[in-house]
């Protein structure tokens, strides 16, 4: 007991060390918690050698790890999947799981036999690190971004996927249709228990103590525990277990309360996790660096074939194409559990275990990289896919065939550079109040969905990237008298208001420019670029908050508030 204490000590010490060095060179704290797992373990300073207290650890942090997963499964978002997503997703995960048992049956890994190597890899590569992306994308404001919003949808089925796998993993050794009804019955069994308890049970028991956040927390564990070892009564794994657990909390109307009292604990218990994962991880021979590249290498390539394939015949465009397949392009923590389960069932070796985890690493390292820059990767690559003979959403108008972004004629009086939230509130309004406006108005953005819709609708839209000056070249936009750039530089990708304000009146030095200002000091700089007026937008938001509070004060709240039901019944925007 004392050395298990003494081994978590270790553990938590190192990881925060490593963590923070992880932190200042903006790489992933995941990959920090395996190093110090390896510095301390066995097979790196030996501080950390009892076999059972990395057991122990890892089983904790393995548990509340997928209760977490679980609870952060958004099952009614899963049901309002669009077409886009539920069509991509399962063709990356069929795909990439087709192409992974080919790959690596071909490199001579086993798929029989009591021993399952290539079909646990395949569902390890065919899955991506949640972690990693929100994380990215978060920070680069990208998660609601149609290629955000596409990634996180084919996240939340790559978790359905891999819940599913958990649920057949035990009888992989004697796969016959009898016991894969007979393991999926005992899942639906404990699924359906677990739903109708959290549903009608939990959220009594809830309301009574919902002042009390230590019970709130104390309830949450108990029904993860509990669910757990309900899960193990029936021949499943107490991970399962937790992972329904934390499924069927989703779903709860405590669920953030209860998401956020236990996100501490989490990463607590995370954090032991992948210490313990790498301890188990060896110094690797010339072997398993080997095995781990191809993996990596059939990672990336898998993803970009699996997932830009089918978003681009669903006819997203290149640049929408592009972006979720190189977000994707990495081995998900999961993936790690996935293996472990294979480990503890001696389904597969370690060496490809220890693969598995350096090309997580790698990857991890490479994927962190390249989203970053992603923006910077996907303008490089269209002009090659273009040049092989794949056709963006621009071609056959304006001047598609010579390679530059364009459009279907000339632009028109007033032309709108970007389309976002301001942009779609814009032409609503202008529906409601000037329809004949709308007539001499031009779009210009690089989003499908934007692009389809604005066409539907009768509008003049020129498919492209407003931050490549051929496109506003190419555009015509020299010959309009108004310009209106309405996205904010935090959203803009590969320029900013100020340089595109300064490209637009090389242009056009006589019409009439429209920027936004997402700070006070950025007025003055846009007018010098050459703007005719700058929006700031924090200012017009001030002055509808401040009728709020004067509306509230009069007592004319309720007035007020039917009045915009009124107006937002009377709109039609194209991203609502």
């Amino acid at each position: 007991m004392h050395e298990l204490i003494r081994d978590i000590t270790l553990s938590i010490l190192f990881a925060w060390m490593l963590g923070l060095l992880a932190h200042f060179s903006r790489q992933p704290l995941i990959l920090a918690y395996l190093i110090a797992g390896f510095c301390i373990g066995p097979f790196g300073a030996g501080w950390v050698h009892s076999q059972e207290s990395i057991s122990v650890i890892s089983e904790l942090g393995l548990i509340f790890m997928l209760f977490m997963i679980g609870l952060e499964i958004d099952l009614k978002k899963i049901v309002r999947a669009g077409r886009v997503i539920l069509f991509a997703a399962g063709s990356q995960l069929l795909g990439g799981c087709l192409l992974g048992v080919l790959f690596f049956v071909g490199i001579g890994l086993s798929i029989g036999g009591g021993h399952f190597d290539a079909v646990y890899l395949c569902v390890a590569c065919a899955l991506s690190s949640t972690v990693i992306i929100v994380k990215v994308l978060y920070e680069k404001r990208e998660l609601d971004t149609l290629p955000g919003r596409i990634t996180l949808g084919v996240l939340v089925l790559q978790d359905i996927f891999a819940i599913l796998f958990l649920a057949v993993q035990p009888s992989l050794a004697n796969l016959q249709v009898t016991v894969i009804l007979l393991s999926i019955g005992r899942v639906a069994v404990l699924v359906a228990a677990a739903l109708l308890v959290s549903r009608y049970v939990l959220p009594r028991l809830f309301h009574q103590i919902a002042r009390r956040p230590e019970l709130i927390l104390l309830g949450a564990l108990a029904w993860c525990f509990l669910v757990a070892e309900m899960a193990e009564r029936l021949s499943l794994s107490r991970e399962m277990g937790a992972l329904i657990a934390g499924v069927s909390l989703s779903t709860f109307p405590y669920a953030l309360d209860v998401t956020a009292k236990v996100t501490t604990l989490r990463d607590f218990f995370i954090t032991l996790f992948f210490v313990a994962l790498g301890m188990t991880i060896p110094v690797p021979g010339l072997s398993v660096i080997g095995l781990a590249l191809m993996i990596a290498a059939f990672t990336v390539a898998s993803r970009l074939v699996t997932t830009f394939t089918p978003l681009y015949l669903m006819k997203q465009g290149l640049r929408a194409s592009l972006l979720p397949a190189l977000n994707l392009a990495q081995i998900s923590e999961f993936s790690l559990v996935v293996i472990q389960t294979g480990i503890a069932d001696h389904h597969i070796a370690a060496e490809t275990a220890n693969a598995a985890s350096f090309a997580f690493v790698v990857l991890a390292v490479l994927s962190t990289f390249v989203m970053t820059r992603s923006d910077e990767i996907t303008r490089w690559a269209i002009g090659p896919l273009k040049r092989i003979g794949l056709r963006d959403l621009d071609h056959g108008n304006g001047h598609a065939e010579d390679g530059h972004e364009g459009g279907h004629g000339e632009a028109r009086r007033v032309v709108i550079l970007g389309f976002f939230r301001a942009a779609s509130a814009l032409l609503a309004e202008i529906e409601r109040q000037a329809p004949v406006l709308l007539e001499q108005i031009t779009v210009v953005d690089f989003n499908p969905n934007v692009y389809q819709t604005l066409l539907s609708r009768g509008l003049h839209v020129i498919y492209g990237d407003i931050s490549n000056v051929d496109t506003l070249l190419h555009a015509g936009i020299g010959k309009s008298e108004m310009i209106i750039l309405s996205v904010p530089d935090s959203l803009l990708k590969g320029a900013t208001n100020e340089k595109l304000v300064r490209h637009v009146r090389a242009l056009n030095p006589t019409a009439l420019i429209v920027a936004t200002a997402d700070l006070l000091a950025d007025v003055g700089a846009l007018y010098e670029a050459g703007a005719s007026y700058v929006t700031v937008t924090r200012l017009s938001d001030a002055h509808e908050l401040f009728t709020v509070i004067e509306a509230a004060q009069a007592g004319l709240l309720a007035d007020k508030r039917a009045e915009l039901d009124q107006r937002l019944g009377e709109r039609r925007e194209v991203l609502p």
